[in-house]
C-alpha cells in the first residue's frame, strides 16, 4: 500500500514573508476587531437596558448583534495573534470548530433575517394584529428554532467534511478555515457528499431570499400608500437599516460562495476575505445607529445618563 501522510495540521495563507507587513495586518485585523467588539456591544446594552426598546423588532437587532460579535471572533483573534508572533499553523481541531461555528453562525444570520423580515410585514401591513402574531413566546420560539435548525445543519456539514483523514495537502490560502479551502483539499468521497449537500442548502437559501424579497416587496407597497409624510418616514426608519443589512449579507455569501478556490495566498484574496467575514460585523452597528431613530434616541438617553449626570453632580459639589 502507498505510504499516506495524514495531515493533523494546517498552515494558514501568508502573502507575505516582511515582518513589518505582518505586524501591520494584525494591526489592522486588531482595530477593526475592537470596533466590531465595541459597535456590537453598545448596540446589545442598549437595548437590554432601554425600556423603550424592549418590543420583538429590537430583540431580533439584539441578536443579531450578539451573532455577528460571535461571527468575528471565531477567526479574527487566532489571525490577530498568528500575524503578530509570525506563526501559521492551525490545529485540526481549531479548524474544525472555526468551520463549524461559521456555518452555525451563518444559518442562525440567515434565519433570523427571515424572522425580522416576517415582524416589520406584520407590523406594517397588519398593525392591528402585530401584538396578537408576534407575541414574545413566538420571539422566543423563533430564536430557539433558529438556533436549533442552525446547530443540526452546522453538525451535518462539519461531520461531512471532516468525516476522513486529511492526505492531500495542510496549506489553506486563506486567513482562516473556511468550507471552499477545507473542499479543495479533502478527498473525492468528501467532496461529493459536500456537493449534494451545498445543492440542497443552495435550494433552502434561494427559497429564505424568494420569502425576504416577497415580504420587502409587500411592506414598501403599503409604505407608499401611507399619506402622512411623518408616518412614512417612521415606517421606513424601521425597514431600511435591516434591509441594508440583509443586502450587505446577501453581498458577503454571494462573494464568500461564488467567488474562486484560491490556490495560492494574494492580498486580492486577503482583502476579499476581509470584505465578507469582517466588514459585515463591523458595519451592521453602523447601520442601525445612523438610520433607526430609536436606537438613536436610546444613545443619547444613555449617554446623557451616564455622563451629563455625573458632571452636574461634581459642578454641584464644587459650588
Amino acid at each position: 500500500m502507498e505510504n499516506l501522510t495524514i495531515i493533523t495540521e494546517f498552515f494558514l495563507m501568508d502573502i507575505s514573508s516582511s515582518r513589518e507587513f505582518q505586524v501591520l495586518q494584525g494591526l489592522l485585523f486588531l482595530v477593526i476587531y475592537l470596533g466590531a467588539l465595541a459597535g456590537n456591544l453598545m448596540t446589545i446594552i442598549v437595548i437590554v437596558t432601554d425600556p423603550h426598546l424592549h418590543f420583538p423588532m429590537y430583540f431580533f437587532i439584539g441578536n443579531l448583534s450578539f451573532i455577528d460579535l460571535c461571527s468575528i471572533s471565531v477567526s479574527v483573534p487566532k489571525s490577530i495573534v498568528n500575524s503578530l508572533t509570525g506563526k501559521k499553523s492551525i490545529s485540526l481541531t481549531e479548524c474544525a470548530a472555526q468551520i463549524f461555528l461559521n456555518i452555525l453562525l451563518t444559518a442562525i444570520e440567515l434565519a433570523f433575517l427571515v424572522v425580522m423580515s416576517y415582524d416589520r410585514y406584520v407590523a406594517i401591513c397588519h398593525p392591528l394584529h402585530y401584538g396578537l402574531i408576534v407575541t414574545p413566546q413566538m420571539c422566543a420560539q423563533a430564536a430557539g428554532g433558529s438556533w436549533a435548525t442552525g446547530l443540526l445543519y452546522s453538525t451535518i456539514h462539519t461531520v461531512t467534511m471532516f468525516r476522513l483523514h486529511f492526505t492531500k495537502s495542510n496549506e489553506i490560502h486563506q486567513y482562516f478555515c473556511e468550507v471552499p479551502q477545507i473542499f479543495r483539499i479533502s478527498s473525492s468521497d468528501v467532496q461529493f457528499s459536500e456537493s449534494v449537500l451545498l445543492a440542497v442548502s443552495a435550494g433552502i437559501v434561494l427559497i429564505c431570499f424568494a420569502f425576504m424579497l416577497m415580504s420587502y416587496i409587500k411592506i414598501f407597497s403599503n409604505v407608499l400608500k401611507i399619506r402622512s409624510v411623518e408616518a412614512r418616514n417612521k415606517a421606513l426608519s424601521t425597514c431600511t437599516p435591516q434591509l441594508a443589512i440583509l443586502f450587505l449579507f446577501v453581498i458577503s455569501v454571494v462573494v464568500a460562495a461564488l467567488g474562486p478556490i484560491a490556490n495560492k495566498a494574494s492580498l486580492k484574496n486577503l482583502l476579499t476575505a476581509v470584505f465578507y467575514n469582517m466588514l459585515p460585523p463591523f458595519l451592521n452597528p453602523l447601520i442601525y445607529s445612523l438610520r433607526n431613530m430609536e436606537i438613536n434616541s436610546a444613545l443619547g438617553r444613555m449617554y446623557r445618563r451616564h455622563c451629563e449626570f455625573p458632571r452636574r453632580v461634581l459642578m454641584i459639589k464644587i459650588l
